[in-house]
């Protein structure tokens, strides 16, 4: 809590001491009128203070959005409710620090209002922000102001929690690309003979004749009847998005960055709405400990969950991404890869020689064209079966979503 003082006369050190004094030469020459005078003043000091003192005792404050996941140029309404639990009323001014990119309809860097609050009595301030880029944004908290009705000294104090908000990157079109595909059993969609035992949808009512091994026990304990899982196709599509974050960062290519994320968060949802399997691996440091490894999988929680690692995903590298290819969850079988980078340097040599170990088809998208002598340096060994090159603008439509 932190009180500043309002510059006036009536409050400075030096004008109270020839106060104090006119009161005493008041008192010694029963001056009654003087005296009442100096008194009075002494009197609203002392009151400004105590008023002050007890200004935010018993408010009680709370801060919601009314979303707290959006895409760039949304909008959401922040509500701050504040309420006086006491019998002495105040002044209140509120001010919620907006950071990151989000600004009120005004442009300000921060959200503020004032009101006048009787003994139990409450307010309620609303103001609309729009998400201008991708990223984790903090709101609040709430910063009140308070102290006595006159506002000589004023008293601060941050109450309620902060709000976290989450902007995914933009979605623009794209244009059709090659996928690399290594199907097991025909096209995705398509009815399988063989049931992927990784891959569950759901849940349902044991069927006779059902194999004991499908059975799935935790839900059968919960609903008190039998139940087996239900398994996706074997043969459905399973793509890996790989990040590499090196050379953006080496080179400080923010704009580059922030459009692959773009085209990455988009070909998410090209593949969710094609009902393919996705997942994410990042050598990107994350905001929030989240992290950087998203397995592949398909179900209804797998693109917002893509889509907010994108979201806190910086643009520096935590680890080596090798090491993080290596450690990482194994590649089920049909698994192909994207890789996007800003151009073939960094860690995508020894990615190409980790997908080609094992035998995955991987397609290469480059924020930045190659350079001849990377181009002439790029033989057989370079270029595996099942590896292309692209640059990430083919792919790209011209307006953004």
């Amino acid at each position: 809590m932190e009180v500043r003082r309002v510059p006036s006369l009536y409050l400075t050190g030096f004008v109270l001491i020839f106060v104090g004094a006119f009161l005493f030469a008041a008192l010694l020459n029963a001056r009654r009128d003087l005296a009442i005078a100096s008194i009075l003043v002494f009197a609203v000091v002392v009151g400004t203070k105590l008023w002050t003192k007890w200004s935010l005792s018993s408010i009680r404050c709370h801060a919601v959005v009314d979303r707290y996941r959006l895409f760039p140029g949304e909008k959401l309404r922040l509500r701050v409710g504040v309420e006086n639990g006491k019998l002495l009323p105040i002044w209140l001014n509120v001010t919620v620090p907006v950071a990151g990119a989000l600004r009120t309809s005004d442009g300000a860097e921060r959200a503020t209002g004032e009101s006048g609050l009787l003994w139990y009595q409450g307010a309620r301030f609303e103001w609309e922000l729009t998400a201008e880029k991708r990223g984790v944004h903090a709101l609040g908290p709430p910063r009140l102001s308070s102290g006595d009705l006159l506002g000589f000294y004023p008293r601060e104090k941050n109450l309620g929690e902060v709000n976290e908000v989450i902007v995914y990157p933009r979605l623009v079109p794209l244009r059709s690309f090659p996928l690399p595909r290594r199907d097991f059993f025909g096209v995705p969609g398509a009815a399988s003979p063989v049931q992927d035992p990784v891959y569950i949808l759901g849940t349902r009512d044991y069927q006779s004749g059902r194999p004991a091994r499908y059975m799935h026990w935790k839900a059968t304990a919960r609903h008190h009847r039998l139940q087996e899982k239900i398994f996706e196709p074997t043969e459905q599509e399973k793509v890996l998005l790989v990040i590499e974050t090196d050379q953006f960062a080496k080179y400080t290519a923010q704009d580059e960055f922030e459009e692959t994320l773009e085209v990455v968060a988009s070909v998410v949802l090209w593949l969710d709405q094609h009902g393919c399997a996705a997942g994410l691996l990042t050598n990107g440091a994350m905001t929030g400990g989240y992290s950087p490894i998203v397995p592949i999988t398909r179900n209804p929680g797998q693109l917002p969950s893509i889509l907010e690692a994108l979201a806190r995903l910086r643009m520096e590298p935590a680890d080596a991404l090798l090491e993080i290819l290596r450690r990482g969850p194994g590649l089920p079988w049909g698994t192909s890869c994207l890789y996007f980078a800003l151009d073939d340097g960094g860690a995508a040599h020894a990615a190409r020689e980790h997908f080609a170990y094992r035998n995955a088809p991987i397609l290469f998208f480059f924020s930045r064209a190659l350079s001849t002598s990377d181009e002439e340096g790029l033989g057989p060994k370079s270029l595996r079966p099942g590896m292309t090159m692209r640059l990430l603008a083919e792919i790209r439509g011209e307006k953004a979503q």
